[in-house]
């Protein structure tokens, strides 16, 4: 997961570890990411791309996704740091946590839609 910053599916750390050892079954990359993810090692995001990616990154941030190439990239959450707090003051919500997916076009994919 480390070395895999892409948030990857299970089917794409399958691949990857099926290269090592070819007796691994998908239903055991899924079971044992979706045992990380209940004991918190890892995050499971459910609602990036309509299948669930994996993100081994647990501090707080958010995501952009690109909407030509599907990459997956954090961004630091400091570029809102008081979102949460603001919505409390202003909705009296209590906020406990937040998922911020952010969608549009990655500085590669602008690069190559201008060329």
């Amino acid at each position: 997961m480390r070395q895999n910053p892409c948030h990857p599916t299970a089917e794409t750390l399958f691949a990857l570890v099926r290269q090592k050892d070819s007796s691994i079954s998908l239903a055991t990359v899924y079971r044992n990411l979706n045992q990380l993810a209940e004991n918190g090692f890892i995050r499971k995001l459910e609602h990036l791309d309509n299948v669930a990616r994996f993100d081994h990154n647990l501090t707080k941030h958010y995501h952009f996704i690109c909407s030509e190439c599907a990459a997956v990239m954090d961004i630091d959450s400091d570029i809102a740091t008081d979102i949460e707090q603001r919505l409390a003051e202003q909705t009296g919500l209590a906020v406990e946590g937040a998922d911020i997916f952010l969608r549009g076009v990655c500085p590669n994919c602008l690069k190559h839609k201008t060329n």
